[in-house]
């Protein structure tokens, strides 16, 4: 439904003249609302342009065909539109959340998040969503009126989609659901699961490609064979990469649909009337069907043993986390060597060893895949 050029909104979205603002005040903007000018603070983003160049499952540099966290975000974010629409939530407060979700995640994908939470053992640990966080609440610095980008509260919500309750106490507000184990409002919860669509549909695209998964394999997940035999029996003749475009883009229709579908159900279970009454319940509202949530974990158990653990990506990925290791102890003994925006505070008198070991965080995690590389060859010459 449109009402004056505009979408109306269900009782239970996120609605912008309702919601609890930004950390500091700013008057509104003239042609946009304050969910569009989030997105459009993140798309111009230092932060958001380094995505081109971090790695989903393969490093950067193995090939240009390969999903990136920026495509990989953007992918996120037209599925959890798609979805939003469907249920009348807010399109541009998903979008923004989806392009922002990543925002703090390593160089080298899931194994340089790995070692560097290693590395931070004795200093609080290294979290990717609350990075995501900080690149957005200080580590951007764009602004003359305030540290980072002064996002809604409703935006910084959906981007910390995990936290620790020693963590998640020190954030006020935005953490507390945390710790009394509630929900974020139905966009978050949308870019959530729109995330791990994108993830497994994209990987399962990747993986074939990349010759590390095969067809026969894949026939075997129930998600995938169940297409592979539609597919087959409707166009026989299909050469093989149409094939696998034709499969995956109906494996994702099929659980955005069953998704929609099943939120809808649960919405009339429970008739939320506010966003305030969607977090104050146990349980996400938005998720698939039981029949669609054992399809899809099952096919997200296949890629966690036959690609993310396959021998060749192990190799690579042992390799990243050398890489990342190397760097903090580097930056950890000489400050000096990174940037002067990191080594000046991080050489400062007054630095203790954890702040020191933030900044060095903060620095690595801010890196793309081949700086990471070239960064790491260079300190090795000297």
């Amino acid at each position: 439904m449109v009402t004056a050029g505009k979408p109306t909104l269900a009782p239970f979205a996120a609605d912008e003249s309702s919601g609890k603002g930004r950390v500091y005040a700013e008057p509104p903007a003239q042609y946009r609302g304050e969910y569009q000018r989030d997105r459009d603070r993140i798309i111009h983003s230092t932060a958001f342009r380094r995505l081109m160049y971090k790695t989903q499952v393969f490093v950067n540099h193995e090939g240009d065909l390969y999903r990136t966290r920026l495509t990989h975000s953007l992918e996120v974010a037209q599925i959890a539109r798609t979805v939003a629409a469907a249920l009348q939530l807010n399109e541009p407060l998903v979008e923004a959340i989806s392009l922002a979700h990543d925002l703090g995640h390593t160089p080298f994908g899931h194994a340089g998040q790995d070692m560097l939470n290693a590395c931070m053992q004795d200093h609080g640990g290294f979290e990717h969503n609350l990075q995501s966080l900080r690149v957005v609440d200080e580590l951007e610095q764009r602004y003359a009126d305030f540290p980072g980008l002064n996002l809604t509260f409703e935006t910084r919500e959906g981007i910390l989609k995990h936290c620790s309750a020693r963590n998640a106490r020190e954030l006020g507000e935005l953490g507390r659901r945390f710790v009394e184990r509630r929900q974020p409002g139905l966009e978050a919860q949308i870019a959530d699961l729109a995330d791990a669509i994108a993830y497994n549909n994209h990987d399962v695209d990747d993986g074939l490609r990349a010759g590390l998964l095969t067809l026969d394999q894949l026939r075997e997940q129930t998600l995938f064979g169940d297409q592979y035999d539609a597919v087959v029996a409707r166009y026989p003749e299909l050469d093989d990469r149409r094939l696998i475009y034709e499969i995956i883009r109906r494996m994702i229709g099929r659980v955005v649909t069953d998704l929609i579908d099943n939120t809808r159900r649960q919405l009339g279970e429970f008739q939320p009337r506010s966003i305030e009454d969607v977090r104050q319940q146990a349980k996400p509202i938005v998720r698939f069907s039981d029949g669609v949530f054992e399809q899809h974990s099952q096919l997200k158990q296949f890629l966690n043993r036959n690609l993310y653990r396959h021998d060749k990506v192990r190799v690579m990925t042992d390799r990243s986390k050398e890489t990342v290791r190397e760097l903090f102890e580097r930056y950890m003994r000489e400050p000096a060597e990174m940037a002067a925006d990191f080594s000046q505070p991080a050489s400062a008198g007054d630095c203790n060893e954890s702040r020191k070991a933030r900044i060095v965080a903060d620095y690595i995690a801010g890196m793309t895949d081949r700086f990471a590389i070239a960064e790491h060859e260079r300190l090795a010459r000297r």
